[in-house]
């Protein structure tokens, strides 16, 4: 019955919303309420325009409280002198991994609840409706999508051998002892990428997409009636949105790779990739399941080289 009460949910999303997919059904029929009701008084009645969301404000909100949360967060475990990291040469260094990881997990559920309870006060809909979540559709290409993921990981393990990373990266101390390695790993295939999409794919991209079609909407009558009784998104917005996103997000991700263009370049096209399946699909759940998955085949291969993180001197060989 839930599952059921979800695909009709996202059925009906899928007339307002501004992905490129539509979950119409050909053969339902409109709403009683759709159609226009000519009886009680000749007068028109006025018409609720459709809300674009999440919009530019809606993302700041999101991104602005994970921000202060972590912030704070760090500044009492510091206060109780249990700091995560430190820097050393004006390098930043980690010095207590399982914490840090306790700290972002933290951080991200936190933020998840916040905003299930606060976005549908604004939005008049569930959240997961609000960022387009659609686990249905996910649910429904697992294993396309798995396997998308898994071969974009390949992909990527062959641009990598033409990269020269340097001799020691941030995210190593992640992988100092097994304990911390199995945390890490399974931060890295859950909650980190469903966190992140919902941020760049759920928030972000829709956001900026809005505001560049908004700032470059004609001053005409005929534009003005169009964005007051749409939802939809021009090409041109999508566009400038999928690649400024995809620049936040390898941008963010730069300390893992100690700033090394080549790989920041690589986050990039990943990004894209990430975006193409979000709009393709019009799903954020099935890009994090493709998220999920490229980071998977890496710390598959990571657990291969370790023998399952047994040894893990193997990964300085």
């Amino acid at each position: 019955m839930e599952a059921r009460q979800e695909r009709v949910g996202e059925a009906e999303e899928g007339k307002t919303g501004m992905s490129l997919y539509f979950a119409n059904d050909p053969n339902e029929t409109p709403n009683e309420q759709d159609a226009p009701s000519m009886e009680g008084s000749a007068e028109p009645e006025s018409i609720t325009p459709p809300r674009r969301i999440p919009h530019l404000g809606h993302a700041l909100a999101f991104i602005s409280f994970t921000g202060l949360l972590l912030v704070l967060l760090e500044l009492v475990f510091a206060a109780v002198g249990k700091a995560t990291g430190g820097m050393h040469g004006g390098v930043t260094t980690l010095l207590r991994p399982k914490l840090q990881i306790a700290l972002l997990a933290t951080t991200y559920l936190t933020t998840l609840l916040a905003a299930w309870f606060f976005f549908p006060q604004m939005w008049q809909k569930r959240f997961l409706d609000g960022i387009e979540w659609r686990w249905a559709i996910a649910r429904g290409h697992t294993s396309r999508l798995i396997a998308l993921g898994l071969l974009l990981g390949m992909m990527m393990q062959v641009v990598a051998h033409f990269i020269t990373p340097p001799k020691t990266l941030p995210v190593d101390a992640f992988f100092m002892t097994p304990m911390d390695a199995w945390l890490i790993t399974l931060f890295g295939t859950i909650l980190a990428p469903a966190f992140e999409e919902i941020c760049f794919r759920g928030f972000l991209l829709p956001a900026c997409a809005i505001a560049y079609d908004w700032l470059s909407l004609p001053r005409t009558e005929g534009a003005r009636m169009r964005w007051q009784t749409t939802t939809s998104l021009t090409p041109a917005a999508w566009l400038f949105s999928a690649v400024l996103t995809s620049v936040v997000f390898a941008l963010l991700h730069a300390t893992q790779v100690a700033h090394v263009w080549n790989a920041l370049l690589v986050l990039f096209s990943i990004s894209l990739l990430l975006t193409w399946v979000r709009l393709k699909t019009g799903s954020v759940a099935a890009s994090a399941m493709v998220h999920g998955a490229y980071n998977g085949f890496i710390f598959l291969l990571l657990m291969l080289q370790t023998g399952g993180y047994r040894h893990m001197e193997r990964m300085t060989q």
